[in-house]
């Protein structure tokens, strides 16, 4: 991972810290161009798939006006890991189910280094409060679905468009 990314996850995850910690659960953007970095944010991310859609597209748009090279979208999740499968599924007020964690989920991508995946594991305290771990990469072979949070934005601005098949 690039200095460059390191600098934007840190900036993604530092702002989704301070909001789950407020109680709030967005999704968090930066994309950087040569000149600028935008922080975008959105709180109806998780709402539905075609606001995440939205975001991802409104993303991927302003990363073009700023003439990015490089840009990290980060979501919190449930993940839930067993041997051989990872699955993941939006926040909710509900309990966790046995075997599931909270995570910031997060993709980079930089024209030089390509596309890392990983999430910021969490956990909660006695009152509620999270106590987040250390960002971890995804190092086994990983393809992101359609559902992964920034799907949607590499597809776009990679010019790969948004068919499902072939995605980088």
């Amino acid at each position: 991972m690039s200095p460059e990314i390191e600098q934007l996850l840190g900036r993604v995850t530092d702002s989704l810290k301070a909001s789950i910690r407020a109680g709030d659960c967005p999704a968090v953007a930066a994309v950087g161009g040569p000149s600028r970095t935008l922080t975008l944010t959105d709180y109806d991310y998780q709402r539905d798939e075609a606001a995440a859609v939205g975001f991802e597209q409104r993303a991927a748009a302003k990363a073009a006006e700023v003439s990015a090279v490089r840009w990290v979208i980060a979501v919190p999740q449930v993940w839930f890991i067993a041997p051989g499968v990872i699955s993941v599924r939006d926040v909710s007020n509900l309990p966790l189910r046995p075997g599931e964690s909270e995570a910031i989920t997060w993709m980079a991508f930089d024209l030089a280094a390509g596309v890392d995946y990983g999430r910021v594991p969490f956990t909660r305290g006695p009152r509620g409060e999270p106590v987040f771990g250390d960002a971890e990469i995804i190092t086994t072979q990983a393809r992101p679905s359609p559902s992964m949070p920034g799907y949607v934005m590499l597809r776009q601005f990679t010019g790969a468009g948004a068919d499902p098949e072939g995605a980088p």
